[in-house]
């Protein structure tokens, strides 16, 4: 899609470097993942962009699919991470964030699903914070050990939190850096990406809008720039370096709710023929299969090539 074909060949031409002795640290061109829990079906996939193919270097995105717990109480964790561009260890970075928001949510993940269920959104928003914070301390503290700089060794992070229990549908997004959040809804892309202000002590909205209540009965959250208060999770690390993104919202029946790495949201926010054919391809009655998935999500766009990350979630 697009005013051309793409510059660079569809499929692979080129391998990242191996080393004999860390052949842990290669990275496979293609995950694919999925599950169905309660009242939601998840599909996610992270795809090395054509650059990095035609190039042979490693996919700089990184994700983590995970359930905690069992049966109801269960949560699932989709985390996804995208490593500094043109950083040699961006890779390892990306990987290493999500391996962090993931150790510290599952540790967390009773408190949190039961949160969720409740409807505590200050203690989630204040807990998901310092958890994160704390995840991407340990990135810079792995930099300072690599005897690199911080921002040689970081990572875009973005998370959502699906509880198993089919009676609630209340879906958590949180994150920090760029990437997109989108939803679906009666054949319409709504872009529900949380916005931040760059300007310090100045009224944050967390979810993007300045309503108490959106017109489709979401409640936003408003951050005035007051101190995080403690975690109810876990002790609070040292002050944030970026904006905290955070969002949770009720999914109506019919949704469907896309997270992604900047790859796939700049194309969807520039390139309007790609939301079109998303819509027709998500809008059935059946969520697509795994290999359906995978094609949808690399539908390739002129002047977009870098890697593709997306988790969607569609609502019974």
């Amino acid at each position: 899609m697009g005013s051309g074909p793409p510059t660079y060949e569809a499929e692979p031409t080129a391998l990242p470097p191996a080393d004999p002795d860390d052949l842990d640290d290669l990275v496979a061109d293609t995950v694919l993942d999925g599950a169905r829990y309660g009242a939601s079906t998840l599909r996610a996939a992270s795809v090395r962009g054509d650059s990095a193919r035609f190039r042979g270097e490693p996919r700089r995105d990184a994700l983590l699919t995970a359930r905690f717990g069992t049966g109801e109480h269960a949560l699932v964790l989709v985390a996804m991470a995208t490593g500094a561009r043109a950083t040699p260890g961006a890779h390892r970075a990306a990987a290493e964030a999500c391996h962090w928001i993931g150790r510290a949510v599952g540790r967390s993940h009773a408190r949190l699903a039961e949160d969720i269920r409740a409807g505590r959104r200050g203690d989630l928003k204040s807990g998901l914070h310092r958890l994160t914070d704390r995840s991407l301390g340990k990135l810079r503290a792995s930099a300072a050990e690599q005897g690199i700089e911080p921002e040689e060794y970081a990572a875009a992070l973005r998370c959502l939190l699906l509880p198993a229990d089919p009676e609630c549908r209340t879906r958590v997004f949180f994150g920090v850096g760029a990437g997109g959040l989108f939803r679906l809804r009666d054949g319409e892309w709504q872009d529900i990406e949380p916005r931040v202000l760059d300007v310090p002590g100045e009224p944050v909205v967390g979810f993007g809008s300045l309503p108490a209540e959106t017109p489709e009965g979401d409640r936003l959250t408003m951050d005035l720039g007051i101190p995080t208060p403690p975690s109810p999770y876990e002790p609070a690390p040292e002050p944030p370096r970026e904006p905290f993104r955070f969002r949770a919202s009720v999914a109506r029946p019919g949704d469907t709710l896309l997270m992604c790495t900047g790859g796939l949201a700049e194309p969807l926010r520039g390139e309007p023929e790609l939301c079109g054919y998303l819509t027709g391809r998500w809008s059935g009655p059946t969520p697509p299969g795994l290999a359906e998935f995978l094609a949808d999500a690399q539908v390739r766009v002129k002047g977009y090539a870098d890697d593709r990350t997306a988790a969607a979630v569609w609502e019974a």
